[in-house]
């Protein structure tokens, strides 16, 4: 089978979504299959084109296993958010075009069997409604964050008309693909409510994979904690995108309290990432001895970042569980490290960390019942929260590996295929 897949990054672009896609496209290699993948230049890591890839507005490139096709992705920074989304329109209408066009002769001869679109940005799921209608073969929408949902709940879009615009164009793009793919139950439910019954579109979990031989627990006693100069202390850490779906504040005002009670030898935390809100979270700890903030590390570095914490924060704002799942969280505990998840209490996050003992779930936005938990873990002996760590291990080792979430894409493929 031929697959055309149109994604926002692709390896070497260092984003969540980007080492997401990559695996899959490895794994659908691994099976046999051909692969055409659309995406944007590398540009995540510094909201703009790295220098290596400039000078040219699109690239392209035969591999082993098929093609990549980069197209200049008109980057901006994530808290101009009217300039961000005419970034995405713009990168949407090159990557249609570069989806349509199909660079190379050897290309033009071999037909596409299917194509997989990546959302957000939601407008991928038209470039590959179109490119897909062209050819008559299936889409398969993959859906990371249910869009506008998540935009909507952190306040960032509010106005009426533009909201009903981009409900209606959800709904139409899903009513469109032959599947929606999704990373857990309460996505699912939320999707399928928007479809209704009549709508013969399947819907299917399948969740994010997280590389559990590359992620392994180490010792937290690493470059990482000598380079920051973390010491012995109990590190709490958050590590992702600094943006307004997370509450971060909380990880700050319990800081405050740990210095106000002069416990401030006892923890300390970081906050390795970037985001919209970074700054204003800089301010709100200004002053702050025991708050630390680092910048992205490289890929490669990551299981050396998630070894140095003891206690790793999954948080999102209230009711935002129905439309984002932190994939990080698998990541926290393949890494054999306990979790303090701050989320709606019976979403999916909630039920794994609850269910295998992997941590402490608390109710969003709750900064009493954070702090306790906060102290609860830091007073707590090293024994108990390695026993955490291991339980959310011995979970994903059967569950979300590479190759299993892989072969889930290839198994609905021929699926859709054969009907």
């Amino acid at each position: 089978m031929r697959v055309q897949v149109i994604c926002p990054h692709f390896e070497p672009d260092m984003a969540p979504t980007g080492l997401v896609i990559t695996e899959i496209v490895r794994g659908l290699v691994a099976a046999g299959h051909q692969v055409e993948v659309v995406t944007a230049l590398p540009w995540y890591a510094n909201h703009k084109v790295d220098p290596a890839w400039r000078g040219r507005l699109a690239r392209h490139e035969q591999t082993a296993w098929g093609s990549i096709s980069r197209v200049y992705p008109f980057p901006s920074k994530k808290n101009n958010i009217w300039l961000r989304a005419c970034g995405f329109l713009g990168f949407t209408v090159l990557a249609t075009f570069s989806a349509l066009w199909r660079v190379s002769s050897q290309q033009r001869k071999q037909p596409i069997d299917l194509v997989l679109a990546m959302s957000p940005p939601l407008t991928l799921g038209m470039a590959g409604w179109l490119s897909a209608g062209v050819r008559r073969v299936p889409l398969v929408l993959n859906v990371q964050d249910v869009f506008p949902d998540v935009g909507i709940d952190v306040g960032v879009i509010s106005n009426r008309g533009l909201i009903r615009l981009l409900r209606g164009l959800e709904r139409w793009i899903y009513r469109r693909c032959a599947a929606v793919t999704v990373l857990s139950e309460d996505l699912r439910s939320n999707i399928e409510t928007k479809l209704g019954i009549r709508c013969n579109t399947l819907v299917r979990v399948i969740p994010n994979f997280v590389d559990t031989e590359a992620i392994q627990p180490q010792t937290r006693d690493n470059a990482y904690r000598t380079e920051f100069a973390l010491g012995e202390r109990t590190v709490v850490m958050y590590a992702g995108n600094l943006g307004f779906s997370q509450p971060l504040e909380l990880l700050v005002e319990a800081a405050r309290e740990l210095s106000v009670r002069g416990q401030t030898d006892d923890a300390v935390f970081v906050l390795n990432g970037d985001g919209a809100r970074r700054q204003e979270l800089e301010l709100l700890a200004a002053g702050l001895q025991n708050v630390l903030f680092v910048d992205y590390q490289p890929v490669e570095r990551l299981p050396e970042v998630l070894a140095a914490a003891d206690v790793h924060v999954i948080a999102l704002r209230r009711g935002l569980a129905h439309s984002s799942v932190p994939s990080k969280l698998y990541s926290v505990l393949a890494a054999g490290r306990a979790v303090l998840a701050s989320v709606d209490g019976g979403s999916e996050i909630a039920e794994v960390v609850s269910s295998q003992r992997a941590g402490i779930v608390v109710p969003p936005e709750d900064q009493e019942a954070f702090t306790a938990a906060v102290l609860r873990l830091v007073s707590s002996l090293k024994a108990d929260r390695e026993a955490m760590g291991f339980a959310g291990r011995q979970f994903v080792l059967g569950w979300v590996s590479p190759e299993r979430v892989a072969h889930a894409y290839a198994s609905l493929f021929e699926e859709l295929q054969k009907s």
